[in-house]
């Protein structure tokens, strides 16, 4: 053996000695040059380590090491391998080609048995709607998220609510049951410190798909899902006519047993409404997907694709999967932020076949990790039975990605490349340059992949007749032609190649924009949880669940590298002013996540999407006070402009974790440790013919905790009727047990006090009282809070009844004018139903409800 192969031998090796987190941080906190984020991203994530925690790395170069020892030797096992020094140079730094998730931790990882795939989708083979094929996608997608992965599936086959069944239920519950039994047991699996991640799709030809747009709406349901509508061409159609439309179930069926006549604009609007008010449904243009899908040209070989992943930028057929890799295209501008700037497309066009190469090669390092999997299922002491459904499904996933070798070549740092070459993101000029690049990128991973199949041979069911007539291909075709010719005669390595995937860790780490997205900021926020032991932090934010946040100010690297290039200090301590102004010379300004137009934004995914053969993850980010209708031009907009899915997000509809810089103080929310006294009202009311009390504990004005029952002069509450404000005072008795004393002031000056307001009423009372009281206090809107508890399916007639109180309780703290969600009019059908006085007003026809 040679000296040199010697050198490299070593110098590729992974290495056997452990660190502790606090070296390994230290060490990638240098690595990153002071970027704390980054290093506790790559520690925390990607760092090889094992079940105890133990750390093998230090810097994330030992782990491009750890990933080029293992393409080279997937390399060796063909013709005309790349060496291990070709690879290492286009791993380094993260600065050319970055492997995402998946394959960043697991390559070279035997300290762990996991898939390198990022996302998958399962379904059954045929569109069984039986509980046992329902329980058996369930277990599935648990046994994938144990393994890191993303999964998607689609509950078009499930039979509408109300539909007869052959068993004791008589008649079937509908989707919105099965969407909460998939979403809670997402919640259940753990992947390192994270949730799994679930895709939830139905068809708007689907009779139940209101219930599945709606299913989100309820606080605290269907919290372990994304949920995506799949729109047809037909139904948009009807909706731009405003015209009726045919749901039906089967939904693809020529005589369908079930059909239901619609107001097709009705719908739309409840969609983009709920879009509006919290980032959900997505909308997947389902016609325009299959219509331009490579793998479907093979959908009667099982490539029929029916659902996407969880961030909807891999349309899949059941058990496909795929693994991500993004070229960061910041590195290709040569002089950035100068006169002279350019991109290097001859570089560029080398690096994507490249692209293209490693992540077959990653294929092959996949399916060695299933076999690893299936060997460990084999070697498991459970009965066979039990192990039926874990095993098979491993096995399709292994023959789908032995058969198609699926990949997923994408790109991160759009919005920094972009603004290195001067170009304002949005712009016609950017999104015309941007069109190229990725009209360069699909032409040169399918060129590589067809070079791929001369030297390894084909993906076994390509066949070029099948693919004459798609419309992704054709583009290629005639842009390249002699590239056709060739893939005529050598076939093609990979069924699909491209997507355009979120990259929020990968770009904490190339230190660039996320994937396809602008900027967000070149200047803001950044919250840092904070834990409960945690010592001299400063709390500057608490969230709706009660966790708390500190916020401390973030240049952006790449706005920093702009600001060195025009000899700004980049330590100096700038006002909010001196910032503003460098924001406005520099090429980030008005092309912010929230400045660019979202015509343009649209209309850049449209043109962009032509050259994706899979799709694109992208969010038009909104401000908070756009109007619902413009939300629906928006998604118009998106489905003539040929993309396959559009996502909004409105400003302040979630709470998130970046915030601008110059944003005013969040106000400030109730204490999640209750304070001893707060004041408080007396409700009064008549339920039916009992009579009826409630005490209202407030914060700052607004109900903070609730407990109500029935009134009782004899053995319950005695309390002058004209008494109407107090205190609640939480006091603890000789044992240590706690109890709530209510204390008011009588006509003559002396204050009385009520105690024990716990054991005045039915314990069964209390305790849901306390259970809602616990809500409340994490900042749930009082509007929201009565919707939650209409929604409560309680069978006893009592409790009810107690129900019905707490809601007339609540309604005299809603504003006026606050619209009441998921309400219509009894009296004509309306929605535009807003509470007034604690009544239910309609501003349509004017007919009012109180109680």
């Amino acid at each position: 053996m040679s000296s040199e192969t010697d050198r490299m031998t070593s110098l590729f090796d992974v290495k056997t000695a452990s660190y502790t987190q606090d070296e390994a941080f230290k060490a990638s906190v240098k690595y990153f040059n002071g970027d704390e984020l980054a290093a506790r991203v790559w520690v925390n994530k990607y760092a090889l380590k094992d079940s105890k925690g133990n750390i093998f790395e230090l810097t994330p170069d030992d782990m491009h090491k750890r990933l080029t020892k293992e393409i080279a030797r997937i390399e060796n096992t063909y013709a005309n391998p790349l060496s291990e020094e070709e690879i290492y140079a286009v791993l380094k730094d993260f600065k050319y080609i970055v492997p995402q998730g998946g394959p960043m931790s697991g390559i070279g990882n035997d300290m762990q048995i996991s898939s390198l795939s990022n996302c998958f989708v399962i379904g059954n083979d045929r569109d069984s709607d039986s509980y046992g094929g329902i329980m058996k996608i369930d277990q599935e997608q648990v046994q994938l998220m144990k393994r890191r992965g993303g999964v998607g599936h689609d509950l078009s086959h499930i039979r509408p609510s109300g539909s007869p069944v052959k068993n004791s239920a008589l008649t079937s519950t509908g989707l919105v049951p099965f969407m909460e039994r998939y979403s809670n047991s997402t919640r259940e699996v753990a992947q390192d410190g994270r949730r799994g991640a679930l895709m939830l799709s139905v068809s708007i030809k689907h009779p139940d798909a209101e219930s599945f747009i709606d299913a989100k709406t309820e606080q605290g349901k269907v919290t372990g899902a994304n949920v995506s509508v799949k729109i047809h061409d037909d139904f948009m159609q009807a909706v731009v006519e405003e015209d009726t439309y045919v749901q039906q179930y089967p939904i693809d069926a020529p005589n369908p047993r079930y059909t239901k006549e619609i107001n097709a604009k009705s719908l739309w609007d409840k969609i983009v409404h709920n879009a509006w008010r919290s980032a959900e449904p997505g909308i997947l243009f389902w016609d325009t997907i299959i219509k331009e899908s490579v793998p479907d040209c093979y959908a009667d070989l099982g490539y029929k694709t029916v659902s996407t992943n969880p961030c909807g930028e891999i349309p899949l057929c059941p058990y496909d999967s795929c693994r991500l890799l993004a070229i960061n295209l910041y590195s290709y501008v040569q002089n950035p932020f100068l006169e002279d700037a350019s991109f290097d497309f001859d570089l560029f066009r080398k690096h994507v076949r490249l692209a293209q190469r490693i992540m077959d090669d990653i294929i092959d390092l996949e399916l060695e990790k299933i076999q690893g999997i299936i060997d460990k299922i084999k070697s498991d002491p459970e009965d066979d039975e039990v192990k039926r459904i874990e095993m098979n499904l491993w096995k399709n996933i292994a023959q789908k990605a032995k058969e198609g070798r699926r990949t997923g070549v994408g790109i991160t740092a759009e919005g920094d490349m972009l603004a290195a070459l001067g170009l304002r993101y949005g712009s016609e000029t950017a999104i015309d340059f941007s069109t190229e690049v990725h009209k360069t990128i699909a032409l040169e991973a399918y060129r590589s992949s067809v070079e791929l199949a001369r030297d390894r041979g084909a993906f076994p069911m390509f066949d070029i007749e099948r693919e004459k007539d798609n419309p992704f291909i054709n583009r290629l075709k005639d842009a390249d032609p002699q590239f056709y010719e060739d893939m005529k005669e050598y076939g093609r390595r990979n069924l699909a190649c491209l997507t355009i995937a979120p990259t929020g860790t990968t770009s904490l780490m190339t230190q660039t924009t996320s994937g396809i997205e602008p900027v967000f900021l070149p200047v803001y926020k950044r919250r840092r949880k904070v834990n409960p032991n945690d010592k001299d932090v400063r709390i500057d934010f608490i969230d709706e669940v009660g966790d708390h946040w500190e916020e401390y100010v973030v240049y952006h690297h790449k706005f920093q590298d702009w600001m060195k290039t025009k000899g700004y200090d980049t330590d100096k301590n700038y006002s909010n002013e001196e910032i503003d102004k460098l924001v406005e010379e520099s090429p980030y300004y008005k092309a912010t996540s929230n400045d660019i137009d979202w015509v343009s934004k649209v209309k850049m995914q449209g043109q962009i999407q032509k050259w994706v053969d899979h799709s694109i993850s992208v969010t038009v980010n909104l401000p908070n006070d756009v109007s619902e209708e413009l939300v629906g031009e928006l998604y118009i907009e998106a489905w003539k402009s040929g993309c396959k899915g559009c996502t909004v997000y409105r400003d302040g509809s979630r709470a998130g974790v970046l915030v601008s810089n110059d944003k005013k103080e969040e106000e400030a929310k109730a204490p999640s440790k209750r304070p001893r006294e707060l004041e408080a009202d007396v409700v009064r009311f008549q339920n039916n013919k009992e009579k009826w009390i409630a005490f209202v504990g407030l914060y700052d004005g607004k109900p903070y905790e609730i407990f109500t029952g029935i009134a009782d002069d004899e053995e319950g509450i005695m309390l002058p009727k004209t008494v109407e404000k107090g205190v609640i005072i939480k006091n603890r008795n000789e044992d240590g047990s706690s109890r709530y004393d209510f204390q008011f002031q009588n006509k003559r000056g002396f204050k009385v006090t009520i105690e024990g307001l716990s054991y005045k009423f039915n314990p069964e009372f209390w305790n849901y009282a306390k259970l809602i009281s616990g809500v409340m206090r994490h900042g749930m809107p009082v509007v929201d809070m009565i919707g939650l508890i209409s929604s409560l399916q309680l069978n006893n007639d009592s409790i009810n009844t107690w129900k019905n109180g707490i809601e007339r309780t609540l309604k005299k703290y809603v504003a006026d004018g606050t619209k009441a969600q998921g309400r219509e009019c009894q009296a004509c059908g309306s929605e535009s139903v807003v509470y007034q006085e604690g009544c239910l007003i309609c501003k349509d026809c004017g007919s009012s409800k109180c109680g």
